[in-house]
């Protein structure tokens, strides 16, 4: 079974506090996901294999470590996932970026998908799956199928909030994939809505309604 991993450090719990606020603006909202998504990237590359290297310092030689070829790639699903993607470029520069177009269906709640491309060789790499919200996990649950189909096997999924109806549902339907969250809230309401959340991420970053 995937492990689901709260990323609680106080940096992150502090600007997710002003991403929840309805009186955070635009540019400030998309500062702090920016930072935020940064942050949580600290998180997930925690357990990258290290290998043993030697080099020169000024000084003298020195045993050193590098991360062991790991490929990444990132996946934001659009549009929302955008606003994490340049935050963990910061740490990640070499990773690739394939985007994944899905939208909610307003009556039926289900994900449907307008937009695909990924690097050719996403195969070989270890992918995070981007989207702020997993709300009812459709979206989630619908893009890691689509890479699962395409041959893809080491996918992980970060989400800023998630309701734990959306974690139940990626568990269930793929229990092999972990999850990091800023955040864990209470419900989902009769629309989908995350409580207390912090509305619709795609509106808030990009200013539209």
């Amino acid at each position: 079974m995937g492990k689901v991993f709260i990323c609680d450090h106080p940096l992150i719990q502090h600007k997710l506090t002003f991403i929840r606020d309805v009186n955070t603006k635009t540019k400030d909202f998309r500062d702090y996901v920016d930072e935020v998504a940064t942050l949580m990237a600290y998180e997930i590359t925690r357990n990258i294999p290290l290998e043993k290297v030697k080099v020169r310092t000024p000084v003298s030689d020195a045993d050193g470590k590098i991360i062991s070829g790991r490929m990444l790639g990132l996946i934001p699903i659009l549009r929302a996932g955008l606003g994490m993607v340049d935050g963990i470029l910061k740490l990640l520069p070499a990773a690739k970026v394939g985007h994944i177009g899905l939208y909610r269906d307003p009556e039926t709640l289900q994900p449907v998908e307008y937009y695909v491309k990924l690097p050719t060789d996403v195969t070989e790499r270890e992918l995070i799956v981007i989207d702020p919200m997993l709300a009812t996990g459709g979206s989630a649950n619908a893009s890691i199928q689509l890479l699962k189909e395409r041959g893809c096997n080491q996918i992980k999924l970060m989400c800023l909030i998630a309701a734990p109806e959306g974690v139940k549902a990626v568990q269930e339907e793929h229990p092999d994939i972990d999850i990091y969250v800023a955040a864990i809230d209470d419900r989902l309401d009769e629309h989908g809505y995350i409580i207390p959340g912090l509305g619709d991420a795609g509106d808030r970053l990009f200013g539209t309604k």
